[in-house]
């Protein structure tokens, strides 16, 4: 039986203390196989009404600064580990970037958390994790908050 191993992990994150059991696990399992981890953060564009207003540029600049944030606890999280790390910072729509990121870069597994929402809660808000699964070509590992 052949021995799998991963080379390119994907933590997707937003941040959220929800997120940090998904970025222990991206960790653990990079740590595990020697894997490269990508830290991903999604950058969702301004409302129309953000820009009616003249909010997009400081919206934009809080989006990007958050970003960071999230992704900088990963980092440091991984580094802590031993892990090889990268941060990066993507726009647009949530699920859809991920999936085309993990597939441009050949990202062997997809490591996401997920609120566990259900019935009218996930209908109302969609769920981004939910999206991934049904779309990647990736594995996707969810970890539930």
């Amino acid at each position: 039986m052949r021995e799998t191993t991963f080379k390119k992990i994907m933590v997707a994150t937003d941040g959220s203390e929800l997120c940090k059991k998904a970025v222990e696990k991206g960790i653990e399992l990079s740590r595990l196989s020697g894997a490269k981890l990508y830290a991903v953060y999604v950058i969702v564009p301004t409302t129309h009404s953000a820009r009616d207003f003249g909010w997009e540029k400081a919206s934009m600049e809080h989006f990007r600064s958050e970003g960071e944030k999230a992704t900088g606890f990963v980092e440091a999280a991984a580094k802590a580990a031993g892990v090889e790390v990268e941060s990066v910072l993507l726009e647009g729509h949530p699920a859809e970037k991920i999936v085309e990121f993990a597939e441009q870069n050949n990202v062997e597994m997809i490591v996401m958390g997920t609120l566990g929402k259900t019935g009218l809660d996930r209908f109302m808000l969609g769920s981004v994790a939910e999206n991934v699964v049904r779309h990647s070509k990736t594995p996707v590992l969810v970890v539930r908050g």
